[in-house]
């Protein structure tokens, strides 16, 4: 009987294409389906005979913390000065959008102590 291996949403393209390499490469007998025509279907990967599920798994597993380790260390942590020196106009705006705020949320107060 089938059996879910592996699900299909929000999964980036490329990261399905190399679990569809992985489990070819070992021979793993799976197929796809999709989420239909109005998208309320499963989209996944499912696994035709029961006995290799825990085999097809680890070789899943294995990749994705490959993946997670490759991506992380691929990423890197920006300062905020460092996003304001690439992005100069938004952190502008978002300044801006501070104070508007700010000013909005004081003024009430401001006009209650001044009468």
């Amino acid at each position: 009987m089938a059996r879910l291996l592996f699900r299909l949403n929000d999964v980036p393209e490329d990261e399905i294409d190399a679990v569809r390499e992985i489990l070819k490469t070992h021979d793993v007998d799976v197929y796809e389906t999709d989420s239909g025509k109005w998208g309320i279907s499963v989209a996944a990967i499912w696994l035709r005979n029961d006995e290799e599920f825990e085999y097809a798994r680890a070789l899943i597993e294995e990749y994705q913390q490959e993946r997670q380790a490759r991506v992380q260390s691929e990423a890197v942590q920006q300062t905020f000065l460092e996003h304001c020196q690439q992005r100069p106009l938004d952190c502008l705006l978002i300044a801006c959008a501070i104070l508007a705020i700010l000013a909005l949320t004081v003024w009430p107060f401001l006009t209650a102590f001044s009468e």
